[in-house]
């Protein structure tokens, strides 16, 4: 049988964070992508990150908050419900915590850089598309 260290286990749980931030998750959900108990996941986690899988996942749905807040005209409601947050209150609450401010007050204090843009919109958007594509629909085939 083949030892995997606990550190791939402990990474697999930090992936789920941040690929299902916005979702229900628990600490019982993380600890089970690590396959380890709750308690000694937790212990683990924190050893590891220096900080508690809860406070991992409140930190990464607070920074996406931000980057919306900034990005979109979303209200704060709906930024904090993409996030995940369990109700505007504590959203705000949390938010205020990290940064200082409340998220009305922080996307206020950062205007949106498309006001600051000197080139049209489209143009933009086109220098901003990936480059590798990988639908392949910018090569040409041999029968076309």
């Amino acid at each position: 049988m083949v030892h995997v260290p606990i550190g791939r286990h402990l990474l697999r749980a930090k992936d789920l964070a941040d690929a299902r931030y916005s979702e229900p998750l628990s600490v019982a959900d993380m600890a089970a992508a690590a396959a380890l108990s709750p308690s000694h996941f937790s212990r683990c986690f924190k050893a590891a990150f220096g900080e508690s899988p809860h406070q991992y996942l409140l930190t990464r749905r607070l920074e996406r908050a931000a980057a919306l807040l900034l990005a979109t005209d979303w209200t704060v409601a709906a930024v904090g419900v993409a996030v995940g947050a369990q109700s505007i209150g504590s959203f705000t609450t949390s938010f205020r915590r990290m940064y200082g401010t409340t998220p009305q007050a922080y996307r206020a204090a950062h205007p949106p850089a498309a006001r600051h843009v000197r080139i049209p919109r489209c143009v933009a958007m086109a220098y901003a598309r990936p480059q590798h594509r990988t639908f392949r629909e910018d090569t040409t085939s041999p029968t076309a």
